[in-house]
């Protein structure tokens, strides 16, 4: 769709959108190879193995695999700044290095990092899942469906669809739950309850990890999925996104607020582009 009309006041922008874990394709290894085959060589590297051979394993390799495969659709398209930059959960991490705030190779590591760590806390833990919440009206009873079960809102993706987190025992009763509100409920094949407090092992190594590395300020306006608002603290905020939820709703409504009137999603699949179409109107929406 196009922009039909411009907030008065408010000179149009370009958000480029960086996706996370669940929009992997079969062919984005080929992507890589053929944008930045250095790029593939590097996460062969740091991650001890080809992660693109076992995407499907879980996070450890579907995580880097992804980060890689975002910014080599970002580099397909000449490597635009845009105006404002985004990421969904790990894409946080490949919108930093875009935006010029992280060495790229520090990303990849630090991705490979959370990728490891929130496995092993998902296997530690053993009986985390997440519940997918569709229809009209699931943010509106998000909070009041994981209050009432003892669950985490992990993502609040868009009007139309939330993820709940936490004990895997708690997930039937709130699917049920959902359903008598008139909502679909899906329980996601995932190997842990992420962004929620069943992450919290997985915070102190990667806190660690990123005191160690150089974080600059970016040349293009950064958004934190945890704040919704431009990054103030890259480590904190890295950190916090292990164990907070993903406020992608209110990320795409604050991108509009700063006059985004145009986005681009540069990474493999289309789920940012989806989401997006479902929270604002009259904007425009263009992929790799």
């Amino acid at each position: 769709m196009h922009v039909t009309a411009y907030k008065v006041g408010v000179m149009p922008k370009t958000a480029i959108l960086f996706p996370g874990q669940g929009s992997q394709t079969p062919d984005m290894r080929d992507t890589v190879a053929a944008a930045r085959p250095d790029l593939l060589q590097l996460a062969t590297e740091v991650v001890g193995e080809d992660p693109f051979a076992r995407v499907d394993d879980g996070t450890q390799f579907a995580q880097p695999a992804i980060f890689c495969a975002s910014l080599s659709g970002w580099e397909a398209l000449g490597r635009p700044d845009g105006d404002l930059m985004a990421g969904h959960s790990l894409g946080e991490l490949a919108a930093l290095v875009a935006g010029g705030s992280l060495r790229e190779r520090d990303g990849l590591e630090l991705v490979a990092l959370r990728g490891r760590l929130m496995q092993d806390a998902g296997e530690q833990a053993g009986d985390g899942g997440m519940l997918a919440v569709l229809g009209a009206g699931a943010a509106e009873h998000a909070a009041e469906l994981a209050q009432a079960h003892g669950l985490a809102v992990a993502n609040d993706n868009s009007p139309q669809q939330v993820v709940l987190s936490g004990a895997r025992s708690a997930l039937p009763g709130a699917a049920a739950a959902a359903k008598e509100l008139g909502l679909r409920a899906i329980d996601l094949p995932v190997t842990g309850a992420f962004h929620s407090p069943m992450m919290a092992s997985a915070v102190p190594e990667l806190q660690a990890a990123l005191e160690r590395v150089s974080v600059q300020a970016p040349r293009v306006t950064v958004l934190s999925a945890v704040t919704a608002e431009p990054f103030d603290d890259v480590r904190r905020r890295l950190a916090q996104a292990l164990t907070m939820p993903v406020r992608w709703r209110e990320t795409m409504l604050a991108l509009h607020a700063l006059g985004a009137e145009r986005f681009v999603e540069v990474g493999p699949g289309r789920v940012l582009s989806g989401l997006a179409k479902r929270t604002l109107r009259d904007v425009e929406l263009v992929g790799a």
